[in-house]
């Protein structure tokens, strides 16, 4: 079986897992998605697969990564700081994302130097 039909397996799964681990219902992660509670039941049977709006939406709704719900990963929260980071610096202006840039560049480059001494 390939990378891309065990991802497309496992998204069902996954997805039901994700929103038991929340304590939602489908019609309680439907609304929270903006979708209906139908769709949630067909994702989760696998009789249907999402679009890829409505994966970044439910990703959304269930605070897990899109990787994790297809499978790609196997931890819901691996990734998700990187991702919720993104969407924050989308909000910022300008000269604001580029402060962050630097800071960001400037706590990578720490830590690789971090690292190199720890190896040495």
């Amino acid at each position: 079986m390939s990378q891309s039909s065990r991802t497309l397996a496992s998204f069902p799964e996954r997805l039901r897992e994700a929103r038991e681990r929340r304590k939602l219902t489908q019609g309680e992660l439907a609304e929270k998605a903006g979708l209906q509670a139908s769709a949630i039941s067909h994702f989760e049977t696998g009789t249907r697969k999402p679009s890829f709006d409505n994966l970044r939406r439910l990703a959304d709704a269930l605070d897990v990564t899109t990787d994790y719900l297809l499978g790609r990963v196997d931890h819901p929260d691996e990734l998700a700081g990187a991702d919720r980071l993104h969407r924050d610096i989308e909000r910022l202006s300008a000269a604001d994302r580029a402060f962050a840039k630097e800071m960001i560049e400037k706590l990578a480059e720490r830590s690789k130097a971090s690292h190199r001494k720890t190896n040495e």
